[in-house]
């Protein structure tokens, strides 16, 4: 094909795709070119492969900001929404079909698909430029990859979606141009099928020594998508919905199934154990690191499996996005004392959900009534007498570590470092690892300034003039924030973006496998323990040391709730999709609580005293949530729907 364009119009589609999105992005060409020009050229057809992956998402900006922040782990300031940041608007009800939305796939990814299917008409190999059919089909693949990812990123957000397959004929009149959307199993079955056939023509990996390869296409990413895909698919949102019956297609088709089908859940184990045999048997893990003495590191391995790269060594990572703005975030995580935007904080309901360090919860549950959030205290005498909301420590918390960020300290001749040093708020002491992997809390060491955080009001850290960048509720990010960064000196360390790891495979199959077929305990708590183990917690078992099995189905999928609310922290889409897909969003909700942030006494024992309201250690709501039912969904634009009249608003908008 032979297709002519203006001058102007190629330079605007090669200043898309010189976006940088991976390793391999050269320069784009200049000059009046034709379609046959690119294709036979290897460096430009390498470029416009380029620009079809600039549309998967960053997982640190813009996503966070338009994504994460609608669940309950993240918390940027209320303030923040002066300077651009709606998603403070939209978690309190302003939300509509007329609203921006920055993610945006709905105008964004199309584009991307479109120039997927062109790259498939016209790739084909160039043996005097070296490339070859293998080459070829391995490009094809990539592309097919991307066409079927971008379709489940659509499917996904907005549940609704018109399934255009192959290239729109833009000679076909306006009524075939304008299609209605498809059901949304059709959707998923066609993703399905892409996925798993390019999972048998993509490589497993790519050679270490070839960077210029991060970021591709595998097959393993292929199989990772898939069975997250199929996961949720398998969920009560879209799985037997009976508040979605009666929503139609401008054809009058269901879009989604309002009787459940239970094989769906059989149809997800069977992804995610393809995905764990394929991933295992090409060398896909944990990433651990250990001590001197040989014994399991869980803070290192934690917090480094966020920075470590797979060419180094982190073969945990399946899908990376080699470029992201994750400088930007660690700007606003870091305190406005040391010279950062000091407001992009967690909740308080992520604070309670970290186990004990013998592996059970200090908080059950929250209730959220008359406009107060109450927490269901665990009364097993095995938390009460390590968990406290009042009182400071007497000594030092320290545990078997290389981790050497809770004080000025490092490790001592035995291998243990302070974790919580003499003087920690009792809430925060006798935490597992990953708590302290995941959260800055108010008086804990921060490494960059040399000093303690001070977040009471008036503090260094605290609320002041810019009271906007400061903790709303007492917290700041500390996960995927890299410990030697340093906001003063612009010191912000290369770390990979990464969409999918092997730590969800784990805890993928034990859900969909515990709702298939709850009788096989053992292979259940197997992959829980999988991730138990390395988070350097308790383990479910009989055995000494060992904590009880849950018992019956109801309690297995509370316990799994528990671990992928702790262990999925902060990372991109996981918490608000489960949210979502539970059918779950009475927990986004009502009013929103944390540590004081308008007190100003954080010493002695006035700083707990529920009476004074000067006590920095008291649970205060600080936000009032208003997500309803339609929030599963993000909404179609209208200027959207006003364009095609064939298009159907998503239920609730």
């Amino acid at each position: 094909m032979k297709l002519k364009m203006s001058r102007f119009i190629f330079c605007i589609l090669l200043v898309i795709l010189a976006l940088p999105a991976c390793n391999f992005l050269d320069n784009a060409p200049e000059g009046e070119l034709t379609l046959e020009e690119v294709f036979n050229d290897r460096d430009r057809t390498r470029q416009w492969l380029a620009g079809i992956y600039n549309g998967v998402p960053d997982p640190y900006m813009p996503m966070l900001q338009n994504y994460d922040a609608y669940a309950d782990d993240f918390s940027p300031s209320t303030g923040w929404g002066q300077f651009g940041w709606d998603c403070i608007d939209k978690i309190q009800g302003n939300w509509n079909a007329n609203s921006s939305w920055g993610g945006n796939f709905w105008a964004n990814l199309p584009v991307k698909i479109r120039q997927a299917y062109i790259f498939l008409e016209n790739v084909k190999p160039i043996p005097e430029q070296s490339v070859s059919q293998e080459l070829v089909d391995r490009q094809k693949g990539e592309a097919r990859f991307l066409i079927a990812y971008y379709y489940y990123l659509l499917v996904n957000t907005y549940g609704a979606i018109p399934l255009q397959i192959g290239l729109a004929n833009f000679n076909d009149s306006f009524d075939e141009l304008m299609i209605g959307q498809t059901p949304y199993d059709e959707v998923i079955d066609w993703i399905d099928q892409e996925l798993l056939a390019v999972s048998k023509i993509l490589p497993p990996s790519y050679p270490l020594t070839d960077y210029q390869d991060y970021g591709r296409a595998t097959s393993v990413m292929a199989l990772a998508v898939r069975a997250r895909m199929l996961l949720f698919a398998a969920s009560p949102l879209v799985n037997g919905n009976p508040d979605y019956k009666g929503y139609v297609n401008n054809e009058g088709e269901e879009i989604f199934n309002s009787v459940p089908d239970a094989t769906k859940w059989e149809r997800a184990v069977n992804a995610c154990d393809t995905l764990i045999e394929v991933a295992e048997a090409n060398g896909y893990e944990l990433y651990k690191e250990y001590n001197a003495d040989g014994t399991p590191d869980p803070f290192m391995s934690y917090m480094n499996m966020s920075f470590v790269e797979y060419h180094q060594g982190n073969h945990e990572i399946i899908f990376p996005r080699a470029q992201c703005d994750y400088a930007w975030v660690e700007g606003t995580a870091a305190p406005v004392g040391w010279y950062g935007q000091g407001g992009m904080g967690v909740t308080q309901s992520l604070v309670d959900a970290f186990f004990m360090n013998n592996g059970l919860s200090p908080i059950l549950e929250h209730t959220r009534e008359g406009g107060v959030v109450t927490p269901l205290f665990n009364d097993d005498p095995a938390v009460t007498n390590l968990y406290s909301e009042k009182g400071f420590s007497t000594s030092d918390y320290r545990c078997k570590t290389q981790w050497h960020y809770g004080s000025p300290n490092g490790p001592d001749a035995d291998g243990y470092s302070v974790v919580a040093p003499a003087g920690t708020f009792n809430m925060y002491v006798n935490r597992e690892p990953r708590f302290y992997v995941s959260v800055f809390f108010d008086n804990e060491w921060y490494p960059a300034a040399e000093r303690n955080l001070a977040f009471g009001a008036g503090e260094v850290d605290g609320r002041s003039d810019r009271w906007w960048d400061s903790p709303q509720n007492g917290y700041l990010l500390r996960k995927r924030i890299h410990p030697d960064s340093d906001i003063r000196d612009n010191i912000r360390p290369y770390r990979p973006g990464i969409l999918f790891r092997m730590g969800e495979a784990y805890l993928n199959y034990a859900e969909a496998l515990n709702e298939w077929d709850p009788s096989q305990v053992d292979e259940i708590v197997r992959n829980i323990n999988i991730i138990r183990e390395r988070a350097g917690i308790p383990l479910y078992g009989a055995g000494p040391d060992q904590i009880p099995i849950p018992q019956g189905q109801v309690a297995m999928r509370e316990a799994i709730k528990r671990e992928r609310r702790v262990e999925f922290n902060c990372e991109y889409a996981i918490r608000f999709d489960d949210i979502r897909r539970w059918k779950e969003i009475d927990l986004l909700a009502g009013p929103f609580d944390g540590m004081n942030a308008q007190g100003s006494i954080t010493e002695g024992a006035e700083a707990y005293n529920e009476n004074n309201d000067d006590a920095f250690y008291i649970r205060k709501t600080y936000i009032n949530r208003a997500f309803t039912d339609k929030n599963y969904w993000i909404p179609i634009h209208q200027n959207q729907l006003d364009k095609n009249p064939n298009l159907r608003q998503l239920p609730g908008w």
